[in-house]
């Protein structure tokens, strides 16, 4: 009897504030057969039947009473907070009916007032992103992430429906600097992990989808730490007809890199500026303009390094000094036009062009002289932890002089229309990809007076015993200059409904891709393909007493090859390159439930891809070599799992684990690790505060990822380095003092009464001082030939204090 009554049950909770967005205490809030009040932080949860429009009324004794209608499923909880004021009554202007559409197709949505306390080297959206199931990264330093066996170029990153760019020529993660999205701009966060709608691009891997919000009323934002800081303003017209958001944004990398086992005069500063306007000119048309520019500077000195690896009883070391400096430039200019059109309630159009511009270049000549032997471990010895006996003495020279310019432009026509209970949406895109590339760069070895040249090269060396006849090259050498054009089209249509089947309901949606490419440039011989890619979704949610969804999705999810994609090994670009195939088939469940009276939610998916085409690639760091040849096939495959819910009452935590395989067979040689093959994944982002001080917090932010392939030497055979980086194993933790917030409420001081958030941070990066590496460098023994892959260790613990406020 309990449970009957327990599964007919859905609640409604948020919090009531005022015209001032201040918290109200003592609102009635009523519904058929229930009453209850706000408490002094102005918060309620309210228990509504279920499976039938309800009326919910809040009435205060000074306020004029506001009304919701709300219709929701057994088990289901709602969130929403009410303003009321002392001018007119609010009711029935909304009517909530909860059909679970972000579930149903798949996306997870985030809540973006708390990713701003999320502890994290690269604190934003991407570090979130890190912690969910499916998502992989070893690099603290870097924004990049892959999905499910891709790569960190098949990701689709969106703003305002706008996609967005990276630089194309950085290759670590210590040179990227700050993410496109500022996260002090954001309302709403989606992200799908895989078997996402027509609607969206064609990449292969996932779809991260960010919408700016819209301000209301004057607000300032400001963030400042031992890494930088930032400051976002929101401004609306008199008249409501304008209103902008604009983020100003420093950042200063020095204290995590000199954290790094190489010692370096390091100078990297990155900054930004991004402006969103919106202009409503009439009830039915609205305007938009998102506009970013950002610089990037990386200058890099290093001085030594020392390397401790082997084993306890046969210790090793690789030891570095060196000479010279890079000097990295990153420029990007970036802008958005979007034009909404109401043609009637049920039908919208959307116009948008946008443009982004990268002006990039990459200098360093670094020169390193390393000892490679047996560290001394005689306790008391005067050498002791130095390398005592030396089995490989070298040197290496590594230049570069690279530049690239890149302008994309794209326009762009949506429509959505909604037709009973049909959906059908569409759009057109025309995208123009210019890019101006000059690549020169090599590396000389030097290993006992020898001058090592590339195995590949003949005739064979055998040096000393003869000499050498053939020419001297570097042991690495690329050097080409590409004037590349790449006119795209694209469309896309689908179609959604939602349906009755018996007492269940059920979803459906079926769409289907197409573009069409040409490369074209000075010395290519243009070449133009064709590719569609149908997707289709179901999903079902049965009238059990269990509150239970399944998904199933399949569809081809094509990647035409962008500009890295089309540039080899050698820098020389390959206009045949054709775009990469999978066959995705998603199968997902998401059960919500109540635990400790507080709402649950486990979110199942086990997936396949089978993909053909395959362009093999390299990774180092974060820079992607790709071979350019489509000689390749592969597979991934997994098992994606999601806790999330109120471990801690009033605040959002989830755990998550993932099982990842992936596998490519090159030239029918067998199949072999891509280097993406994560194979066991845990994360755990937890948020608590102390029951007596609500006002100190704690955000915790835990990841482990088993060891990526550790990849192989320049020039070597892939199949013959098959071995592994050690497990990625990271902590970040930190605790926040809240001074005033609408919870803990404001300030009775002059200074501080226009304050409505006001909290000091202190944060641990990398708690436990684990050591991460990212690389190996491949090191060869003078005496046995053997190669040795020595690790290159990420970020080692780092603290750091971080003030935000609020006006």
């Amino acid at each position: 009897m309990g449970m009957n009554s327990f599964a007919q049950t859905a609640f409604v909770k948020g919090v009531v504030l005022d015209e001032k967005n201040l918290p109200i205490e003592g609102v009635n809030v009523t519904c058929p057969n229930n009453n209850i009040q706000t408490d002094e932080k102005g918060f309620y949860e309210i228990a509504i039947p279920s499976n039938q429009i309800i009326t919910i009324e809040f009435t205060h004794i000074s306020l004029k009473k506001a009304s919701l209608k709300a219709s929701l499923k057994p088990n289901e909880v709602y969130v929403f907070n009410m303003h009321m004021n002392d001018q007119q009554e609010q009711m029935g202007e909304v009517i909530i009916n909860s059909n679970n559409k972000k579930s149903v197709q798949g996306i997870i949505t985030f809540e973006a007032k708390d990713i701003r306390f999320i502890p994290g080297a690269n604190a934003g959206i991407e570090n979130v992103l890190k912690t969910l199931p499916g998502v992989n990264s070893n690099n603290e330093l870097s924004t990049q992430y892959s999905v499910r066996g891709g790569n960190y170029d098949e990701n689709l990153v969106y703003v305002n429906e706008v996609e967005v760019y990276r630089p194309f020529l950085i290759r670590s993660g210590q040179q990227e600097g700050l993410s496109f999205i500022n996260t002090d701009l954001v309302q709403n966060i989606e992200f799908s992990a895989g078997g996402f709608q027509a609607k969206y691009g064609d990449k292969m891997s996932s779809v991260l989808d960010i919408t700016y919000r819209n301000p209301t009323q004057f607000g300032v934002i400001l963030e400042m730490s031992f890494l930088g800081g930032s400051l976002a303003v929101d401004a609306v017209s008199k008249d409501k007809k304008w209103s902008a958001i604009t983020g100003i944004r420093y950042r200063n990398n020095s204290l995590l890199v000199n954290s790094q086992e190489t010692q370096t005069n390091y100078t990297p500063t990155f900054a930004d500026i991004q402006t969103n306007i919106n202009y409503e000119a009439s009830p039915k048309w609205q305007w938009s303009f998102l506009g970013n520019i950002s610089q990037n500077k990386y200058l890099y000195q290093p001085l030594t390094r020392q390397t401790n690896f082997g084993t306890a009883d046969a210790p090793m070391a690789l030891a570095v000094y060196y000479e010279g400096q890079e000097k990295d430039k990153y420029d990007t200019y970036f802008g958005a036009l979007k034009s909404t059109y109401q043609v009637s309630d049920s039908f919208t159009l959307k116009f948008i062009g946008s443009v982004f511009h990268t002006i990039e270049q990459e200098y360093f000549d670094i020169y390193a002289q390393y000892r490679l032997g047996e560290v001394d471990i005689n306790i008391g010895s005067d050498t002791y932890g130095d390398i005592a006996f030396s089995r490989g003495i070298g040197s290496q020279l590594n230049h570069a002089r690279n530049d690239l310019d890149a302008l994309i432009a794209n326009l762009e026509v949506k429509g959505f229309k909604n037709w009973k209970q049909n959906q059908i949406e569409w759009g057109v895109k025309y995208t123009r990809e210019s890019i101006r590339d000059r690549v020169s760069e090599w590396e000389v070895i030097d290993s006992a007076g020898f001058s090592i040249r590339p195995p590949i090269v003949l005739p064979k060396n055998d040096e000393p015993y003869q000499p050498y006849s053939g020419l001297l090259i570097p042991y690495q050498y690329v050097y080409a200059t590409n004037f590349t054009n790449i006119d795209r089209f694209s469309a896309y249509g689908q179609w959604g409904r939602k349906d009755n089947l018996g007492t269940n309901e059920i979803w459906y949606n079926l769409g289907i891709r197409m573009q069409s490419w040409e490369v074209s440039g000075d010395n290519l011989v243009s070449n133009f393909q064709t590719i569609f890619s149908p997707r289709a979704q179901f999903a079902i949610k049965p009238n059990w007493e269990k509150d239970m969804l399944f998904r199933f999705t399949v569809g081809v999810y094509s990647q035409p090859p962008f500009y890295r994609e089309l540039r080899d090994y050698d820098g020389v670009v390959q206009p045949d390159t054709e775009a990469q195939k999978s066959i995705n088939f998603v199968l997902g469940n998401d059960y919500s439930f109540k635990m400790w009276e507080r709402p649950f939610k486990l979110v199942t998916e086990a997936y396949y891809k089978k993909m053909t085409d395959v362009n093999p690639y390299t990774v180092d760091n974060v820079r992607i070599r790709y071979a350019a040849d489509n000689n390749a096939v592969a597979y991934a495959q997994g098992l994606d799992l999601r806790l999330n819910g109120e471990f801690v009452p009033g605040t959002d935590s989830w755990i998550s684990f993932g099982y990842l395989k992936t596998e490519e067979n090159i030239d029918n040689k067998g199949y072999i690790a891509r280097p993406t093959d994560q194979r066991l994944k845990f994360g755990l982002l937890f948020q608590d505060y102390m029951p007596k001080i609500p006002s100190l917090k704690l955000y915790l932010n835990m990841v482990y990822n088993t060891g990526l392939p550790g990849g192989s030497p320049a020039y070597s055979d892939p199949y013959l380095y098959q071995n592994r980086l050690n497990d990625y194993r990271r902590v970040d933790v930190g605790f926040s003092k809240v001074f005033i917030d609408q919870k803990v409420g404001m300030s009775n001081n002059k200074f501080f009464k226009n304050f409505k958030e006001l909290s000091l941070g202190f944060e641990i990066y990398n708690l436990f001082n684990n050591q991460n590496a990212i690389t190996n460098t491949w090191v060869r023994d003078v005496y046995t030939k053997t190669e040795y892959a020595i690790p290159n260790y990420m970020t080692t613990r780092v603290f750091n204090l971080k003030l935000n406020m609020r006006l």
